[in-house]
């Protein structure tokens, strides 16, 4: 079975990142990635003041009911830190001309999924850089999902093909 690391890169809201991280715990997602302005939980080692941790990591806390301390993440300012050392493929979750339907999407390697910000998506010289953009197919008026939603609809496609 895949592997799979989260990127949550400049996502802004504490309730989509605890409930991603709750989410991502019920799949077995191996690693968190968190970079940019997302928020995060605090570090071992946290340059953020403490009050501003604490705060933080209680809002996270209220949606991922323990999950942020149970995945193990990571945290960079700058996304690329983490690309220059990855050897993972790199896979978007972004609507765009080129993407593949997520259901037709089987990975056969370790994957590292990139999410967005919750207005913009993700910034297009980051799609640049992915193998593959994944899209969830919409049926409804609305545009797209809730970013902590379409993690979850992500993942558990991801999961489905390993069986």
């Amino acid at each position: 079975m895949p592997q799979i690391t989260l990127i949550l890169h400049n996502i802004r809201s504490t309730h989509n990142v605890g409930s991603i991280f709750r989410t991502a715990e019920g799949f077995g997602v191996r690693k968190i990635i968190i970079s940019g302005y997302t928020p995060y939980p605090t570090l071992a080692v946290d340059s953020r003041l403490p009050h501003i941790s604490q705060k933080i990591t209680k809002q996270i806390h209220k949606t991922a009911l323990g999950a942020e301390a149970m995945v193990p993440f990571e945290q960079y300012d700058l996304l690329e830190t983490w690309l220059d050392a990855n050897t993972l493929p790199l896979i978007a979750l972004e609507q765009s001309s080129s993407s593949t339907a997520l259901q037709d999407y089987k990975p056969d390697t370790d994957i590292a999924l990139l999410l967005g910000e919750e207005v913009n998506g993700i910034e297009q010289k980051y799609v640049d850089l992915c193998e593959k953009t994944l899209e969830i197919p919409m049926h409804g008026k609305k545009e797209s999902f809730n970013v902590s939603v379409a993690c979850g609809i992500a993942l558990y496609a991801l999961r489905l093909a390993d069986y």
